[in-house]
């Protein structure tokens, strides 16, 4: 019997198998209990960008501990962790429009504070009536309600309706499953009018903000034409409404930039960030925002009350010390352009996947080192089993790699190294070519 209740897991099938418990880990590689040593190749889950046993950080985090382990931070008190690293954020995403920082302690909840302040905004600035957010399809956005209300992946948000109110949804930016052209007719630009449209349709004086990931990491890193983000920048201006840039998983340098916004040349008004701030050595989310949105506010609560929003854990000073020594370690050694030189070899290496297994590999496609490929099943079914299959035989061989239903998704630590690498996709090549063979994967024969 299974006592602990997993995350995204399927209690029944755990129960009747074994847990995959990893006892340690060192650089971009896991051990399971057994010793065996895994190449990580996601990162935990999209986030361990300077790697694993960082004594830096580890260093950080004890100092701080043993100084002040935790004091809360409501009400006008802090600590001096979370102020610095406030002026820290602020001065990396100046280029990116950002004013001021709010903590968290998850990628959810610093969605979560965004939705709110949205709201509160335009309240305060005597717009009432704009309440409404609009996600897109396949969207990730976390999983506490609101969050989980804007997201738009299907089978995460079945069992859990009704959702929060005046919530809508467009069609992502995904290229090889455009349902708006063919190969012959080329890029329409559909989904973005798709955007202006239904603002048209709910009447833009009710639209309080528009929410989308730089790159729709969990929903398959869906890559977006390069001036996708650009167009629908300027719709959410045209019509005044505030855009926020989900960058949970494009933040610190994963794309080879500070920021996906920077990335694809845009300024959001509000932007969330976790996952790679602290590298997950400690949990930590932050929801970044303008200037505008930050005086309006400010001249609000000299009349009125207070943002009466925060977590109980918001600006932890542990916390906060770890994301200053992660984000030292993501400067000083340029693991940004490392993302962005090693991440070609990995685009390259998904290219020739394709190119040699034409009949069963289809759309590669990265940014830095956050990469794509899917995979078709012999019977050309897309249920998600021919991903499955192929993840399983690449941990068996060492390799771990994240399944979205039929598309392999690659996000290893921003430390990885050419030679590395070449170990993903040779190993990934053995599995296609075994998994081709058992006609698991589509095959010639």
């Amino acid at each position: 019997m299974q006592t602990r209740w997993g995350p995204f897991t399927n209690m029944k099938s755990l129960m009747a198998t074994k847990a995959f418990v990893v006892d340690r880990a060192e650089g971009i590689y896991v051990y399971d209990e057994q010793g065996k040593r895994y190449l990580d190749a996601h990162a935990g889950l999209w986030l361990v960008n300077v790697g694993y046993g960082r004594k830096e950080i580890i260093q950080a985090m004890t100092t701080q501990a043993e100084r002040l382990a935790w004091f809360p931070s409501f009400g006008g008190m802090a600590n001096r962790p979370s102020l610095i690293l406030a002026e820290r954020l602020v001065e990396l995403l100046r280029p990116d429009g950002m004013a001021s920082i709010f903590f968290s302690n998850d990628g959810s909840e610093a969605v979560e504070t965004a939705l709110k302040i949205a709201r509160l905004y335009w309240k305060v600035r005597g717009e009432p009536r704009k309440t409404k957010f609009i996600g897109r399809q396949y969207g990730y956005h976390g999983v506490t309600y609101g969050a989980l209300s804007v997201a738009g992946i299907t089978h995460n948000r079945s069992m859990f309706e009704p959702f929060v109110g005046d919530v809508r949804h467009i069609p992502a930016p995904y290229i090889s499953h455009c349902s708006f052209h063919d190969a012959e007719t080329g890029c329409t630009y559909a989904c973005s009018n798709e955007l202006e449209r239904v603002i048209q349709f709910e009447d833009p004086h009710t639209i309080a903000a528009f929410i989308a990931e730089p790159i729709q990491a969990a929903g398959g890193v869906i890559i977006p034409p390069a001036d996708y983000l650009q167009k629908v920048r300027d719709i959410c201006t045209r019509y005044n409404i505030l855009f926020i840039a989900d960058e949970v998983v494009t933040g610190f340098g994963r794309l080879g930039t500070w920021s996906g916004s920077r990335y694809f040349a845009i300024q959001p008004d509000m932007m969330t960030f976790a996952k790679g701030l602290t590298s997950g050595y400690m949990p930590l989310g932050a929801t970044a925002v303008s200037d505008e949105i930050l005086q309006v506010v400010v001249r609000a609560e000299a009349e009125g009350p207070e943002f009466r929003h925060g977590n109980t854990y918001s600006g932890h000073p542990v916390s906060c010390a770890v994301a200053l020594e992660n984000l030292r370690i993501i400067e000083e050694e340029d693991l940004a352009l490392n993302a962005t030189q090693v991440g070609r070899l990995l685009g390259e290496g998904l290219d020739a996947l394709a190119e040699e297994f034409p009949y069963c590999v289809k759309y590669p496609g990265n940014a830095g080192l956050l990469g794509r490929v899917e995979v078709v099943s012999e019977d050309h079914r897309d249920n998600g089993q021919a991903g499955h299959a192929v993840a399983e035989a690449m941990k068996d061989h060492g390799v771990i790699i994240r399944p979205a239903g039929n598309i392999l998704t690659f996000s290893p630590p921003l430390t990885i190294t050419p030679h590395e690498i070449d170990i993903l996709i040779s190993t990934l090549h053995d599995v296609i070519s075994e998994l081709s063979k058992k006609k698991i994967l589509a095959s010639l024969a």
